[in-house]
């Protein structure tokens, strides 16, 4: 009887979560049904789209060495040289942004632009004055500036004296730059990020030699380094900044979701222990004082440990979160019997179908999937373990093959699908206390993506490399309906290529 009961509760559950899917994807979304203040914006980078790489005094970076010297590990050998030459035709990027309608925009500060040497030699005047340009346009078409310190570029010299991210040294250059952007920019930047995607960050350039400097191996005491960089900015702001600008300052962090690829106990747990080697990497130790006990088990002393001296340090915490969130993924647990898969973290293995169907429709970037469901359940996992710190969504987008015929590129009926289902799990999280503040789409244009170079595509608008023309997309157009307050259903109109 016991067990009968167990069934139909089951059941019962599967077919309300039925319900709720259904009625989630089919319900038509509008701009009200998110708080008047939240931030709808877009996402780039510095590297991904300035080009002008040895322009106005500007160094040279992490990036344009490794792109230069290790062209091969580039899927194109192509490099950011030019990208999408946003460092002269910024202006008519911001009226991209206006034309949409948006009130924020993402960008990240290009630390060899502004500090060349790092602290071994002056502030660059020419890079400073490119920043306050963009940022005194942006807030004159009443575009609210959302600032990242570090997304994956720093200045090769730092590299070259002392191994950047693999030394202590590194904490004090990254808290002078971070206090250089604070006092020229600060009064009018509000929102911070100290990193995009440390994870990311150690992980390819010092675990697995896949970005530069290309360590492997060494991905925890570069991630020790970062969390501590991030306290050192922190505590700057705090003290120097933070009442007198009235901004906030957080981190982004990337995160998929993982379902248990078996319905077994064993990979229901790994599906939440993937999460600590994922996300609470970082967050843990920046909002709770150290690394989560899951990845302390499992690596003992491969993990550093805080010093008293670090634990003060991270008493400053932060005032935000941001996810980048593109995917969701299956999980086993290895522990016990062998898997097959390419992918693997701690005693366990990623997948990305089950029995033969994906967990999603596939994109252009490998591994990544749509699953809608899955941003509502990042940020349900982030608000319960993080006591509902304030979220912003930092990062969203959807993936297509530049080799795509130009129709298709501007008719990108498939990403307007998936922004559609993004948001509207979104809002169900949002429904259910989430305290999500912000959704920046990635990206605004198309642009070089790392190891891919060229060869796909995430923008709203298109870019001709050879020319720079922009083109706005199908989503550019269902974006700005969406943010004028049209009700936007699934019908979609085409975009003319002539």
């Amino acid at each position: 009887m016991e067990r009968r009961k167990k069934v139909v509760v089951v059941l019962a559950s599967a077919f309300l979560f039925l319900v709720q899917s259904l009625f989630s994807t089919t319900c038509a979304l509008r701009r009200d049904q998110f708080p008047p203040s939240f931030l709808f914006g877009t996402s780039t980078s510095a590297y991904q789209i300035e080009g002008a790489y040895q322009e106005g005094n500007k160094s040279l970076s992490n990036w344009d060495v490794f792109t230069h010297s290790q062209g091969g590990k580039i899927k194109d050998g192509s490099n950011g040289d030019v990208a999408a030459d946003h460092y002269h035709i910024y202006m008519e990027d911001i009226e991209l942004m206006h034309s949409l309608g948006i009130n924020s925009y993402r960008f990240s500060i290009s630390w060899s632009r502004v500090l060349p040497r790092g602290r071994y030699g002056k502030i660059n005047p020419t890079g400073i004055a490119f920043y306050n340009n963009l940022i005194d346009s942006l807030l004159l078409r009443g575009i609210e500036p959302f600032v990242t310190l570090s997304h994956y570029d720093i200045p090769q010299e730092l590299e070259d004296r002392y191994g950047a991210w693999l030394s202590p040294k590194i904490q004090k250059d990254f808290g002078y730059f971070a206090e250089v952007c604070f006092s020229k920019f600060g009064d009018r930047v509000k929102y911070w990020s100290t990193f995009n995607e440390p994870r990311m960050m150690v992980r390819y350039g010092y675990g697995t030699g896949e970005y530069p400097p290309g360590h492997r191996n060494k991905e925890f005491i570069a991630g020790h380094n970062a969390i501590l960089s991030h306290a050192t900015a922190v505590e700057i702001y705090r003290k120097r900044y933070q009442v007198k600008q009235q901004g906030m300052i957080g981190i982004v962090i990337f995160m998929c979701w993982f379902e248990p690829l078996r319905n077994n106990s064993l990979d229901f747990l790994v599906a939440r222990q993937v999460m600590s080697f994922q996300a609470a990497w970082f967050l843990d130790p920046i909002i709770h004082g150290d690394y989560p006990p899951e990845m302390r088990q499992a690596l003992g002393s491969k993990l550093p440990t805080f010093s008293i001296k670090e634990r003060r340090k991270l008493q400053y915490k932060l005032d935000f979160i941001g996810i980048n969130h593109y995917t969701s993924l299956y999980v086993r647990d290895c522990t016990f019997s062998p898997c097959k898969s390419s992918r693997n973290i701690g005693e366990s293995f990623i997948y990305t179908e089950r029995n033969g169907i994906p967990i999603g429709k596939p994109t252009a970037m490998p591994n990544y999937y749509v699953v809608p469901y899955g941003i509502e359940e990042v940020v349900l996992y982030t608000m319960r373990r993080y006591n509902n710190t304030p979220m912003f969504i930092t990062e969203n987008g959807y993936a297509q093959h530049s080799n795509s015929s130009m129709t298709e590129l501007l008719n990108d009926s498939d990403r307007v699908d998936a922004m559609r289902q993004y948001l509207t799990y979104l809002n169900n999280a949002m429904r259910k206390g989430a305290d999500v503040r912000g959704y920046f789409v990635w990206s605004l244009m198309d642009n070089f993506e790392w190891l891919y170079g060229y060869t796909m595509r995430f923008g709203l608008h298109h870019v001709d490399y050879n020319t720079q023309k922009r083109t706005p997309k199908l989503s550019a157009r269902w974006y700005k309906q969406f943010l004028h307050g049209v009700e936007v259903q699934h019908e979609h109109e085409q975009v003319d290529t002539i």
